[in-house]
């Protein structure tokens, strides 16, 4: 410990006095904190209460949209579409599509014309000159064949190098956007070069016409062997394919696609044709849609039942109760909650109540799905409709069910809701609680200065006190030996 220098300055408290002088400030500075460290346990349950809240209101929202897709009217129209043979068509139904079944016979899949070159070695050069390609649809006969040039399309000519080998070509016509795709094909007999057109179908054929640098054109030989031009009979190149359309009926309607997608023969139906052959097409009620929805929204409405029931109950083993045990405002939306699902409509037809389809409300305020009662019921899906999303224009206690689960979490949720009110009231108190506790500490640090203020005096006196003791003891010791 310091001690008193001869100016008689204390340089710590309580060295001269004896007093333990750091140790009495600050227990009655802490008792006088004591308020402001109470209130701030309070705000810190408050917070705790408030991060409940924000939990409830997003598994709210949460409940809401799965109910709102129950409201939806596109979730009961959806429509599901199935093939006899899947290995020979597949199928799509969309907005607009029937219900019922469809012939489908496929007699030509649609194609894109392929060529190909004489083989050669990898490295050889092809020939200097220029390749001009066409797209356009092939007529005509065999022996007569014609070439119609496609509208709106200009033919695209590349310059080749005498450099050039089949790989450098082959780049060069897949970056000159001709319509075409190329590439090299090698095996044991060499390397070829394979044009085909970018897109299927009859009107997507093409034609290659060279120009040879040394003026011999047709001649098979130099840039001449990459030519395809039955018009001018020269087919240096090979077709391997000829560019065609897909042919097919469905329900003995002829029908010619460009693609083996066909959209729309039939109102919002989608068939990919992969081969020949017969199928029928299947267009009905997407169930399975209707009960994952279903039991999206159950599966959304138990996380928030749960979780209001933890933060509500008392724990009677643990003897701890819920962040919100006792709050009316949490117990008000669980009981708004289970009146409205347990209470049924008279929109339903066939079913008036959860549980006429299998989902039943237990003691704990969850659903259960009971599935093959589910099942059973959808097979009445405009009765399943109208319980769910029905609307009654005189009684809006009637309305479906999702119906009143949507516009209850939107009222509760909404700037003026039972939710948003309640937080605001919790994070009003927090703002409140944290200028008190500000002005608790403002005022202990004055108390703290003051009466440190004062002990330290007393322990001045105190010392100066003990100094003159000692300096009498030794006086009277002085004069009592010389006596």
């Amino acid at each position: 410990m310091a001690s008193i220098t001869s100016t008689g300055t204390i340089t710590s408290t309580g060295v001269g006095s004896g007093l333990d002088v750091d140790s009495i400030v600050s227990k009655l500075v802490a008792l006088e904190k004591q308020p402001a460290v109470d209130l701030q346990d309070r705000t810190s349950t408050i917070k705790t209460q408030i991060s409940a809240y924000g939990k409830i209101q997003s598994a709210m929202s949460a409940m809401r949209d799965a109910a709102s897709k129950l409201t939806t009217p596109t979730t009961w129209s959806a429509l599901t579409a199935t093939s006899s043979d899947s290995s020979m068509a597949t199928v799509t139904a969309g907005s607009g599509s029937g219900a019922g079944s469809y012939a489908l016979s496929v007699t030509q899949l649609a194609a894109a014309q392929s060529i190909s070159s004489k083989a050669m070695a990898s490295t050889d050069t092809v020939g200097a000159g220029t390749m001009t390609i066409e797209l356009g649809q092939w007529g005509g006969t065999e022996a007569s064949p014609t070439f119609t040039s496609q509208n709106g399309k200009t033919p695209i000519s590349i310059t080749v190098s005498a450099t050039d080998t089949l790989a450098s070509v082959r780049d060069k016509i897949n970056a000159s956007g001709a319509g075409v795709l190329a590439s090299v094909v090698t095996d044991a007999t060499g390397s070829r070069l394979v044009i085909r057109s970018q897109d299927t179908g009859e009107a997507n054929g093409f034609r290659v016409t060279t120009a040879d640098a040394d003026g011999t054109n047709g001649d098979a030989s130099g840039l001449s062997a990459l030519a395809y031009d039955p018009t001018a009979s020269i087919k240096s190149m090979t077709q391997n394919a000829a560019a065609q359309n897909a042919k097919l009926t469905i329900n003995n309607m002829e029908i010619s696609s460009a693609t083996n997608t066909i959209e729309n023969a039939v109102d919002g139906l989608s068939v990919n044709i992969l081969k020949k052959g017969d199928s029928t097409v299947t267009v009905g009620q997407d169930k399975d849609a209707v009960k994952k929805s279903i039991n999206d929204f159950v599966t959304a409405y138990n996380t928030l039942m749960n979780l209001m029931r933890d933060n509500t109950k008392y724990d009677d083993s643990n003897k701890t109760a819920g962040t919100l045990q006792g709050d009316s405002t949490a117990v008000n939306l669980q009981m708004q909650l289970r009146n409205i699902t347990s209470t049924g409509s008279t929109l339903g037809g066939a079913y008036a109540r959860l549980s006429d389809l299998g989902l039943n409300i237990g003691t704990a305020g969850t659903i259960t799905v009971d599935d093959t009662k589910l099942t059973s019921a959808l097979g009445h899906i405009s009765d399943l409709k109208q319980l769910f999303m029905g609307t009654d224009s005189t009684n809006a206690a009637n309305n479906g069910i999702a119906t009143r689960w949507r516009a209850f979490a939107d009222q509760v949720t909404g700037m003026d809701g039972s939710i948003t009110s309640r937080t605001a009231g919790l994070q009003s108190r927090v703002t409140a609680n944290d200028k008190r506790v500000d002005e608790l500490n403002d005022r202990a640090a004055s108390y703290e200065k003051r009466i440190r203020a004062q002990y330290t005096a007393l322990d001045t006196q105190m010392a100066k006190l003990n100094d003159m003791s000692s300096y009498v003891s030794k006086l009277s010791a002085m004069l009592t030996s010389s006596s």
